[in-house]
């Protein structure tokens, strides 16, 4: 544990001088407000900041970054903290850079069909600030009415509706980017294509390990001329699953593929009163947009598709009042997953879509050997797979089963073709995991970019790569809770 800070700086003389730069409101430092930014929407890993500042500029940000890096200070940025993968943990000794004040949509170019935004404006909200001119930000998270462009920047993020159109990657056209150093420098621009080096790929993904995004130009794009929305009811999840892959095969790439299972569908009825029948072992919520004249045919192949694995009943939403609604009970299924028990743990994996049967399987085994109760809801269409599993987090002995049974359900993943994420990220949470996919060759390169950008590794360090989990060089991560060594 670090005894002092930096150089020759010890907590007081920190605070002071982040005071200095910020003014007294953009610096949190007492004890009740910064148990506010110990851990992400990933609540089984924690850890308390020494200091958050609260930058209003890309020049606060680099005075910041500045000092920081003079005293070999680590720091980590932050959004809203939705991410769920402990990518925002505070390195012991720390500073934490929250971007939610710099909450701005500088540019809005609808000809060019792109905007300029700071990197604390929440998704939606570009959606919602857009939409009367008939355009859109594809990429639409689970939590989108809460996480920042900034955090979807830095996880490459996706959601229900990136199954056609791409991730935050494929929407993103340059960023501006605060370097560990404190230089500020944009990476691509404004133009679909720039020469060079993609750097600009680079960072995003990166979990704020190279540098804090503080702004970027991102595509709009049009809104669909109209849309066909779909409900396919299942008895069994095996036919669910066979269903996804059959569309697919079909030639049919839905904008959003998603399902719901049993113990999801219990919970989500029960706080939004949709109608899911609650007999039901799974739903898939399926939707197709674009030309009007072109809907009708590919609506009916995939009613054709859902009869052929045994739905039991398919369903359309009839306006924009009753898709907005199964849309938002498919949002905030993990939310609604609360009322089943005071905590909840959501993973990330991904395999290929003709192995959802296989991972099914297993997580249900999964869920009995460690006495678990594991919902599921997920993007069935491109077979990113997100169990939600159920515990007491005041029950360490619970903890640390649910940690275990996360683990082996991404190791199953793995086995079956897949990954360790689709989505959330490495973080904190999966460095170790990493070789199961990552030669000592591949984190070995991953690290040297790394090394180029950030070579005093204070750029929230600690993340993904498994020689860092215990010795970051400038400040380890040690937890409040020491439920996953426990799992480990």
């Amino acid at each position: 544990m670090r005894k002092s800070l930096g150089k020759d700086m010890n907590k007081v003389q920190l605070i002071s001088a982040l005071v200095d730069i910020m003014g007294r409101d953009g610096v949190v430092d007492a004890p009740d407000e910064l148990i506010v930014y110990e851990c992400d929407g990933l609540t089984i890993d924690r850890n308390t900041p020494h200091a958050v500042v609260l930058p209003t500029s890309v020049e606060q940000v680099s005075a910041v970054v500045k000092l920081l890096h003079q005293e070999n200070i680590p720091f980590v940025a932050r959004g809203a903290g939705t991410g769920l993968s402990g990518g925002t943990l505070s390195p012991e000794g720390g500073v934490m850079i929250t971007l939610t004040r710099m909450n701005h949509i500088v540019e809005i170019d609808t000809k060019n069909q792109r905007a300029l935004v700071e990197a604390g404006v929440v998704n939606l909200h570009l959606s919602k600030a857009v939409a009367d001119k008939g355009y859109y930000f594809v990429p639409d998270p689970s939590s989108q009415y809460a996480c920042t462009i900034g955090g979807n920047i830095a996880e490459n993020s996706g959601g229900p509706h990136t199954l056609k159109s791409g991730v935050t990657t494929n929407h993103t056209l340059g960023v501006e980017v605060v370097l560990p150093d404190g230089q500020i420098i944009w990476f691509g621009g404004k133009t679909y294509d720039s020469p060079g080096y993609d750097l600009r790929g680079i960072l995003i993904g990166s979990e704020g390990m190279l540098g804090i995004v503080t702004r970027a130009w991102v595509k709009l794009t049009r809104s669909p001329q109209t849309w066909k929305t779909f409900l396919a009811v299942f008895d069994r999840i095996e036919d669910a699953s066979n269903t996804v892959a059959g569309i697919i095969a079909r030639g049919i790439v839905p904008d959003a593929l998603e399902m719901l299972d049993k113990v999801v569908i219990g919970a989500v009825e029960e706080a939004f009163h949709f109608g899911f029948p609650l007999d039901a072992e799974a739903v898939l919520i399926i939707e197709i947009e674009g030309l009007e004249a072109g809907l009708e045919t590919q609506a009916e192949r995939i009613i054709e598709v859902c009869q052929e694995n045994n739905a039991r009943d398919i369903q359309s939403a009839k306006d924009d009042k009753e898709r907005a609604l199964l849309w938002m009970s498919r949002k905030r299924a993990f939310g609604a997953m609360g009322r089943l028990s005071p905590s909840y743990y959501v993973q990330d994996g991904v395999v290929p879509r003709t192995k959802l049967p296989d991972i099914m399987r297993i997580i249900e085994k999964t869920g009995e050997k460690y006495d678990l109760l594991i919902g599921n809801v997920f993007h069935a269409g491109d077979g990113n797979i997100h169990p939600c599993i159920a515990y007491d987090d005041r029950d360490s002995e619970q903890a640390a089963r649910t940690v275990a049974a996360g683990d082996e359900i991404l190791r199953a993943c793995v086995d079956l073709g897949g990954s360790i994420t689709g989505e959330h990220g490495i973080g904190y949470e999966k460095v170790d995991l990493m070789p199961l996919i990552f030669s000592k060759q591949d984190i070995a390169a991953m690290e040297s970019v790394k090394q180029v950008f950030d070579p005093s590794n204070i750029s929230n360090p600690g993340k993904m790569f498994p020689t860092n989990r215990s010795c970051i060089g400038c400040g380890t991560i040690e937890l409040k809770r020491t439920k996953r060594q426990a799992a480990l």
